[in-house]
């Protein structure tokens, strides 16, 4: 019978160590609550692995059994059982080899994390700041559709769009899709204003953090400029009446967060402190891997923000995502309809199979 000899070792290693944990936890008399949340950890991780090995290991015991059937068996009727059932068994081990490939793929912990977005225009003027906001209009449905909630952080707007917006996404699995969105989106269409009926083309940036906390990020307060000052704009009641708006200078980075759209002072310095722990993360992580490598690999393609990723082309009611080469003519429905998985999932599937073409088995 034909299998996986390095898959099927690898994954016997594995359960071992599930056994053995397992076993641990079963006495935790002599274990501190760290070490048990830790092995409990360790032990969730691997209990679907090892439950689908028990099912691939018993599927080629069975294989070896038929084998030896067909070989020394005298039974006619006995040996052709065994030949269909051997059959049956080589159809289903590519399939549950697949399966636990996939179980063997490294995990991403920030995928399960709410996310901040920033938003800006780039090149086009006020077609660009147009165009973010038709972008968040589209994440609005997008979100909706994901039963995701969105909350605006800090927003610029002019007389036809927006300077910027940041805001936050929270739900289920939320950076796991999102992450893709991250870089250059480039716009083409007829401006409004346009006599003459010439093509644009504009751009926007998209930056999408997992949102992180001071357990994620460690931040010295002594490091901190922390500057409160009226809020501005449509806001409510609050709005140019007390210092409700926060701004925080990270010193020794220059990073800088600002939120005015909460309610109180201490609601926009929760907020502020969100961003700046994931501004933080973002900057350590592109200092770590450009040492290693010179590249991020956090994100599909590069993921840097002077890459494209994706272009709306609005006379051909074309989208294209030029990271996997997938054009879709329904440009009109994806907008309206806020149905951005019909792009995200195909990104997903190119990333799982990236990262299965990694593994040595």
């Amino acid at each position: 019978m034909e299998y996986n000899v390095h898959l099927f070792n690898s994954l016997k290693k594995i359960s071992d160590k599930y056994l053995e944990l397992s076993n641990i936890l079963a006495n935790t008399s002599n274990l501190s609550v760290s070490q048990i949340t830790d092995l409990n950890k360790q032990v969730k991780h691997t209990q679907p692995i090892y439950e689908k090995f028990l099912v691939y290991k018993k599927l080629i015991d069975n294989s070896i059994n038929n084998e030896k059937i067909i070989e020394t068996e005298s039974d006619r009727e006995f040996v052709e059982l065994a030949k269909q059932d051997l059959e049956e068994i080589k159809l289903q081990i590519p399939e549950i080899e697949q399966e636990l490939k996939i179980l063997l793929l490294p995990v991403d912990e920030n995928n399960k994390k709410n996310v901040i977005v920033e938003m800006r225009p780039a090149a086009g003027g006020d077609e660009a700041s147009i165009f973010v906001a038709d972008m968040f209009d589209l994440y609005k449905r997008y979100a909706d559709n994901m039963n995701w909630k969105i909350k605006i952080l800090d927003i610029s707007t002019n007389a036809v769009g927006y300077d910027y917006i940041f805001f936050s996404i929270s739900g289920t699995d939320v950076y796991s899709k999102m992450k893709f969105e991250s870089g250059v989106h480039r716009v083409q269409r007829v401006p409004a204003t346009e006599s003459k009926g010439r093509t644009h083309t504009s751009t926007i940036t998209v930056a999408v953090l997992p949102e992180m906390d001071k357990i994620s990020v460690k931040i010295n307060p002594a490091d901190l400029r922390i500057d409160t000052y009226r809020a501005s704009g449509a806001g409510g009641q609050h709005v140019n009446r007390t210092e409700s708006a926060v701004r925080i200078t990270h010193i020794p980075t220059g990073v800088v967060v600002s939120c005015q759209e909460g309610k109180s002072q201490i609601e926009n310095r929760e907020t502020c402190f969100k961003m700046l722990y994931s501004k933080l993360w973002q900057k350590q992580t592109e200092e770590q891997e450009n040492k290693i490598s010179g590249l991020r690999k956090s994100q599909v393609g590069t993921g840097d923000r002077s890459e494209k990723i994706r272009t709306y082309n609005y006379p051909q009611n074309r989208i294209t995502d030029h990271r996997i080469g997938l054009s879709l003519n329904k440009l009109d429905q994806i907008m309206a309809n806020g149905s951005l998985n019909e792009i995200i999932d195909p990104l997903c599937t190119d990333e799982q199979t990236r990262l299965m073409n990694d593994l040595k088995f």
